[in-house]
């Protein structure tokens, strides 16, 4: 069928290795044979017509990454479900489909860390846009190993095995991120890319014990949340070749990329937006975009994504620099106004993570009588440590009052939703109840 990126890639590399796990491997050719079983089996037992969705729950493994790409051969549009969402989370997305435009590639979820989840239309076109970009601002190749270090239900754990795909690249799948396994792999030249969020890179450098990976290994592909200062200056001082990217589900992964060499030029920038996507920013400061990487719309709440100029307005706020690379400054829902100050979450957690006990941090508004909304941070302390006293002395040193957690929650790990990314709105409920800091 038309859009069949598998049947592409198995007519130009039908030798060249497609898929492997830890003990296990599929060339191009053996892939193709395997997913056409697999089609054949979902036509005759579920009768689709062409153009229906189907909801799968996969891990990113050969199984998982076979039956989406069987299910597309079919006919199907596919639509990947998180192993980690909740039933009541599963079953709303799954009636959502219903309203699904046709003709989508496939169909994923944002993360929802802003409000409820809403579906997202894909298309072929779409995602090719987005492996070309990707491939020409980083050089990417057919030589190269990705890690499948994203479920499938997240944008870039999609974009990944599709990039894979059309650009005859091997998908490592074994599997959801576990930082032994992870490592392992690494210090055996099984993988020479991945796509990691801020979190499983934070896990790996204490893992590691800021040892630096193989020099096999080329690139970590760090996007879907915001890479503190600290967390990009330790994993370069432990020779991680790093590439920051800004994206998001509405664009097919990726808008900006700085690769490992402008990442250690301009430590925090994401770089220029890719090839063929445009970028600009509103005179409030909002990151606006453009281009065919843009999904073809929402499933329900209206479908446009974008204004009637083409722009999609992304919520974040950034800069451009003299030399027009992105600095992403903060998110423009998450602000808290108090007393009539703004403040900016991610401006308040950098300086909460300079502190040595602390190893994660969320900050968000709760509200309050007298100031409208007031900080309130939520703590992650490094093993062993555990003195909020001390936390709260050096905010009150280096923030103003209007930027001072007033209230603080330790937890042993921040809440994160199904993409990974952390669940501010679940912070927020757990900071509601509980004394005020003094």
């Amino acid at each position: 069928m038309k859009d069949d990126f598998l049947a592409e890639a198995a007519a130009r590399w039908p030798e060249r290795r497609a898929l492997s796990d830890v003990t296990r491997s599929w060339s191009y050719a053996e892939l193709d044979a395997w997913v056409t079983g697999l089609a054949a089996r979902i036509r005759e037992e579920d009768r689709p017509e062409v153009g229906d969705l189907m909801a799968l729950v996969v891990d990113p493994t050969p199984e998982g990454i076979a039956l989406m790409l069987a299910a597309t051969r079919a006919g199907l549009a596919v639509a990947p479900l998180n192993p980690r969402l909740t039933e009541p989370e599963r079953d709303t997305a799954i009636m959502s489909l219903a309203e699904a435009e046709p003709g989508s590639y496939a169909v994923l979820w944002t993360s929802g860390t802003e409000g409820q989840p809403r579906g997202v239309s894909i298309s072929a076109d779409n995602l090719r846009a987005s492996a070309d970009g990707a491939a020409k601002r980083l050089g990417l190749g057919p030589d190269d190993r990705w890690l499948a270090s994203l479920s499938v239900a997240h944008v870039g754990g999609l974009a990944l095995v599709t990039r894979s795909l059309l650009l005859g690249s091997e998908i490592v799948a074994v599997g959801l991120f576990d930082v032994t396994e992870t490592s392992e792999l690494m210090d055996g030249e099984r993988f020479t890319h991945a796509s990691f969020v801020p979190t499983q890179l934070m896990r790996l450098l204490r893992h590691r014990e800021r040892r630096p990976p193989p020099p096999s290994f080329r690139c970590a592909l760090i996007g879907g949340a915001h890479a503190s200062g600290d967390l990009v200056a330790e994993a370069l001082a432990a020779n991680w070749p790093l590439a920051l990217t800004y994206g998001m589900t509405e664009a097919t992964s990726q808008v900006a990329t700085a690769d490992p060499d402008l990442v250690r030029a301009k430590p925090g920038s994401v770089g220029r937006p890719l090839d063929g996507v445009e970028l600009r920013i509103d005179a409030d400061g909002e990151i606006l975009v453009r281009g065919p990487t843009l999904a073809t719309g929402y499933v329900a709440s209206g479908g446009r994504i974008t204004d009637h100029r083409g722009w999609y307005h992304t919520g974040d706020l950034g800069k451009l620099d003299d030399e027009r690379h992105l600095w992403v400054t903060g998110r423009r829902s998450s602000r808290v106004v108090s007393g009539g100050v703004t403040v900016d979450p991610s401006e308040v957690e950098e300086v909460l993570r300079r502190h040595p006990m602390v190893a994660d941090v969320c900050v968000v508004g709760i509200p309050d009588a007298e100031w409208g909304e007031k900080v309130a941070a939520a703590l992650v302390f490094r093993e062993g440590d555990f003195d909020l006293e001390s936390v709260d002395a050096m905010a009150r040193e280096w923030l103003s009052p209007a930027k001072r957690p007033r209230r603080w929650l330790p937890l042993e790990a921040l809440p994160v939703s199904a993409n990974g990314k952390v669940d501010r709105e679940a912070v927020r409920a757990r900071l509601l109840p509980g004394p005020d800091a003094e």
